[in-house]
C-alpha cells in the first residue's frame, strides 16, 4: 500500500513534465515556422529572379499572381541581363542609335519625265508644214527649221519643249531636230510630227510616214539661258519662261521671301505665278539630269528676252 500511494504522485509529475516539454517545442516551432519560410521562401525567390533575368524575360509576383489570378509585371530586365537582344524596343533602339553611319545620298535627282537619257524610242515620222517655226512651245519664230512637234503624251505639258532629239530611219539617214511644238491626238505615244525640211533629211516628204527610231541628246551650244517673262507680267502676276536651254527643264521656281517656291507649268510653256509670288525675284532652274541653276534677280519686262549668263552642263 505503501509503495502504492507513492507511485502515484510519481507518475502525475512524469506526465506534467513531459505534456510541458511538448507545448514547449510546439511554441518554439511556431515561433521558428515563419522565420524559416521567410529564408526558404527568399531562396526560392531569389533563383525564380535570376532565372528570369537569365531567359530575358520580365520578373512576375508570384503572391500577386495567386491574389489575383493575373501576373503583376514588377520589373524588367537592364540590357546586361540580356547581352543579345534578339527583338523588341531594346533591338529597335540599338539600330536607331546616333552612332550608326546612314546611307549615302544622292546630290541630284534624275526627273526626265517620259523622255529620259539613254533611251531609244519607236514611233513613225510624219510631216507638217512648220510656217515659220513657231509653235505650242511658245519660243517664237525660227529660222532654224530643223524642228518637231512630239505626240500630245510625250509632249507632257510642254515638259519635251526645247529638247534635243536625234531621229533615225531605217535607211539609216538622220536629223536632228528640237521640240518646239506639239502634235495633238491622235498622234501616238512614240510618234514625231517633223517639218518638211526636217523629214527631208530622212526620206521624200511625199511618203508621208515612215518608221523611225529616236532618243534624247545634250547637244553642244554656245548659247545662254535666257529669261522672258510673258506679256501681261507684272508684280502682281507673271508667267516665266526659259529659252535656249541645253537640257529640258524639269522645274522652275521663284524666292517666293519664304524660301523656294515651284511654279506650275503650263501647256503652252510658261511657269505661272497667278498672285505674284517671286515675280522680279531670284530664279532656279532644275534640268531633267537634277542640276540646279540660280538666276538673280531680273526686272519684269513683258515679253523681254533677258540672258543670264549661266547655262546647264552636257551629258
Amino acid at each position: 500500500m505503501k509503495t502504492a500511494r507513492h507511485s502515484a504522485p510519481h507518475s502525475a509529475r512524469t506526465y506534467r513534465i513531459m505534456w510541458g516539454a511538448a507545448l514547449a517545442l510546439a511554441v518554439v516551432a511556431a515561433l521558428a515556422y515563419p522565420v524559416v519560410g521567410a529564408l526558404l521562401g527568399g531562396t526560392a525567390d531569389a533563383a525564380r529572379t535570376a532565372a528570369v533575368a537569365a531567359a530575358g524575360g520580365s520578373q512576375v509576383n508570384t503572391s500577386a499572381a495567386t491574389a489575383s489570378g493575373t501576373p503583376t509585371p514588377s520589373g524588367s530586365p537592364t540590357p546586361t541581363a540580356s547581352p543579345t537582344p534578339r527583338s523588341g524596343a531594346f533591338a529597335r533602339t540599338l539600330r536607331a542609335s546616333p552612332s550608326a553611319t546612314p546611307p549615302p545620298s544622292s546630290t541630284t535627282a534624275v526627273s526626265a519625265g517620259r523622255i529620259g537619257p539613254g533611251t531609244t524610242y519607236e514611233g513613225d515620222a510624219t510631216v507638217y508644214e512648220a510656217e515659220d517655226g513657231n509653235g505650242a512651245c511658245s519660243f517664237g519664230p525660227s529660222d532654224d527649221m530643223m524642228i518637231v512637234a512630239m505626240n500630245e503624251t510625250d509632249y507632257e505639258t510642254s515638259r519635251a519643249c526645247g529638247a534635243t532629239v536625234l531621229v533615225r530611219a531605217a535607211n539609216g539617214n538622220s536629223v536632228t531636230v528640237r521640240v518646239t511644238n506639239v502634235c495633238p491626238l491622235p498622234c501616238a505615244p512614240g510618234q514625231l510630227d517633223l517639218s518638211q525640211e526636217a523629214f527631208a533629211e530622212l526620206a521624200d516628204p511625199m511618203l508621208g510616214r515612215i518608221p523611225v527610231t529616236w532618243s534624247l541628246l545634250s547637244p553642244g551650244t554656245s548659247d545662254t539661258i535666257s529669261i522672258r517673262y510673258k506679256d501681261g507680267s507684272s508684280q502682281w502676276w507673271c508667267g516665266i519662261q526659259a529659252i535656249d536651254h541645253r537640257n529640258p527643264v524639269a522645274k522652275l521656281e521663284v524666292d517666293a521671301g519664304d524660301g523656294w517656291r515651284a511654279l506650275p507649268r503650263t501647256g503652252y510653256n510658261y511657269f505661272l505665278s497667278e498672285n505674284g509670288s517671286g515675280c522680279g525675284g531670284d530664279i532656279r532652274i532644275t534640268d531633267i539630269y537634277g542640276e540646279r541653276l540660280t538666276v538673280s534677280a531680273l526686272p519684269v519686262r513683258a515679253d523681254v528676252v533677258q540672258p543670264t549668263g549661266v547655262q546647264f552642263a552636257q551629258h
